[in-house]
């Protein structure tokens, strides 16, 4: 099936996209992010899900989490590029809520089939899910250390994104039969979330621990696997949608540094060694987001296709978010490198983002397997 024009995002995609915009600009300056996430500069402070808990019952009123839910399950059943518009503004906002964690459930469940039309339901009704799929390389290739055996669930996950901050989590679990997802309740008897120290301060990450605690079937022994394969693709393109928003903030913020600082009398900007720069990243960043819209698409309208894409999205995506946010920091002179100055959100988000589910140099490694089995 050929894409159809403009990535397939039409009129519904793009009022949910700018009623997103407008909401986090309202609700999320980076003022209020600051004040959120980076209160405490003490490098020995305690390690906290910092987010308001509250913003998150608005976020579900508006039907957020839900736009990619199918209707038979309470929810928008609007195509997967609407995730990604929600992604980048996101990404743009530097929002700390598992809005982008639920969007990957939803991508997870979706693959799931009939069995997951419980665990969609909830998220309509605004139940905020996670993911803990990926293997102990932090790589979504079917791996694991989670065992299932008679519907409990033994071992651990780690990498899983905002995990103090969900309700329920999607689990990939090994079973006598072969890979199987299940559905966990976050404070069920016998899960234990560890929190990891990372950069970013507008995100969360843990290991989950599982000791004999009780789980949903989502997709059987011997069929999740499918169901990941299915999934990766938007699991990436959603990603990679969010360095594409962060790199737009810190494109933006410099250039409107850039025009009002003034250096020997000039606007900063006016120098070649600062505006040429800038329009690299603005080059890559345009690169990026055709690239993202491109795998969105791909995942609606050709899933052949759509694992290649979201590599490719990726690859890119990770290159700019490491070069943005290095211009951004340093084109800000002394005072980007302060905890004062808004960009250190943005710049950590961005680093975090650019290994999340493998890194540009990994998603070139996998492209060329893909192609290379393709000749």
């Amino acid at each position: 099936m050929a894409q159809p024009n403009n990535f397939g995002f039409g009129e519904d995609e793009a009022m949910l996209r700018d009623s997103a915009r407008r909401w986090f600009e309202d609700h999320y300056p980076p003022e209020r992010l600051h004040t959120l996430v980076a209160a405490d500069s003490d490098p020995h402070r305690a390690n906290e899900a910092a987010w308001a808990r509250e913003d998150w019952a608005a976020i579900a009123e508006l039907g957020w989490a839900a736009a990619c839910v199918p209707e038979a399950a309470g929810g928008a059943g609007l195509s997967f590029v609407a995730a990604l518009g929600l992604a980048e503004e996101a990404g743009r906002a530097g929002y700390p809520g598992p809005l982008e964690a639920t969007l990957a459930a939803t991508a997870v469940l979706n693959a799931c089939g009939d069995a997951a039309g419980s665990a969609l339901g909830e998220i309509a009704a605004g139940r905020a899910y996670g993911v803990a799929v990926a293997g102990l390389e932090g790589i979504v290739d079917g791996s694991t250390d989670v065992a299932v055996q008679d519907g409990r669930l033994t071992g651990r996950a780690a990498w899983v994104q905002d995990a103090r901050k969900v309700e329920r989590f999607v689990v990939a679990a090994r079973g006598d039969d072969g890979l199987g997802l299940y559905a966990v309740d976050a404070a069920a008897d016998g899960v234990a979330v560890v929190p990891d120290a990372i950069v970013d301060l507008t995100r969360d990450q843990a290991t989950l621990l599982f000791a004999g605690c009780d789980a949903t079937e989502l997709a059987a022994p011997g069929q999740g696997h499918a169901a990941l394969e299915t999934a990766l693709p938007a699991l990436l393109a959603l990603v990679a949608a969010d360095m594409v928003g962060a790199g737009e903030w810190l494109l933006q913020t410099t250039a409107e540094y850039a025009r009002t600082r003034q250096q020997f009398d000039r606007p900063l900007g006016f120098f070649q060694a600062i505006k040429h720069p800038l329009v690299n990243v603005m080059i890559a960043i345009d690169r990026a987001r055709s690239l993202t819209w491109n795998a969105g698409c791909a995942v609606d309208h050709e899933p052949a296709d759509a694992l290649r894409f979201a590599r490719m999205a990726k690859s890119e995506a990770s290159d700019m978010a490491g070069f943005a946010a290095s211009r951004a920091v340093q084109f800000h002179g002394g005072i980007g490198f302060t905890w004062e100055c808004y960009v250190h959100m943005f710049f950590k988000r961005q680093l975090h983002s650019q290994v999340l589910l493998g890194d540009g140099r990994h998603q070139r490694a996998k492209l060329a397997e893909l192609l290379i089995d393709a000749a």
